[in-house]
């Protein structure tokens, strides 16, 4: 059995909602499991704030889930069309990581939500492709032979899956938006039982 580590970071529980499909999408695969994972919120004060344990949610990402996974997929809302800061905190420690090539030549993919309707989202899915290229990732977007990406009027993008939550952040994923999660965390395990042989 392969783990897929889907790694996000949520603050309105649009993304959590998004990884939470995509872990689906892995576990259509028979030779996978999704292994969901959050990180903390990012302190402005220079004490440690947060548990290690989060009260509620997804268990927080340790650099044994980046050791363990087979692939992984990455998600953050869109802060100024870029990832949010705490999801890019995570990277900015994974140096061990990248020194021991741990991630390297699994492959990963990428998902975002944004509150307005182009609001930064291929930016953004750009944007967190970045780390991964550098980790020395094989990089998989959504292909077009997947029919939710021409008929959709929400979000998915070839970049990843999107979501267009609207200004108050209360739109629910959309039909195709929930495919194209689900495509993505199947893609995803597909390419890592692939790579695996």
């Amino acid at each position: 059995m392969h783990d897929i580590l889907i790694l996000y970071y949520s603050q309105s529980g649009q993304v959590k909602t998004m990884a939470e499909q995509i872990g689906r999408g892995v576990e259509k695969h028979p030779d996978c499991a999704a292994r969901i994972r959050t990180v903390p919120k990012v302190s402005t004060v220079c004490e440690a704030t947060e548990s290690e344990i989060p009260s509620a949610g997804h268990l927080y990402a340790t650099t044994t889930d980046l050791e363990e996974c087979a692939g992984m997929i990455i998600g953050s809302p869109t802060r100024f069309g870029n990832m949010a800061a705490a999801l890019k905190y995570f990277f900015d420690g994974t140096s061990d990581s990248w020194l021991s090539a741990t991630l390297s030549g699994k492959p990963a993919g990428v998902f975002t939500s944004t509150g307005s309707l182009h609001g930064g989202q291929e930016s953004t899915l750009l944007s967190m492709m970045l780390p991964l290229f550098h980790h020395g990732m094989i990089i998989s977007g959504i292909p077009y032979s997947e029919p939710a990406l021409t008929t959709t009027t929400t979000g998915g993008t070839p970049y990843g899956a999107s979501h267009f939550a609207g200004s108050d952040n209360r739109l629910a994923l959309s039909k195709e938006e929930t495919e194209l999660c689900q495509a993505l965390g199947f893609r995803i395990a597909e390419l890592a039982t692939r790579l695996a042989k």
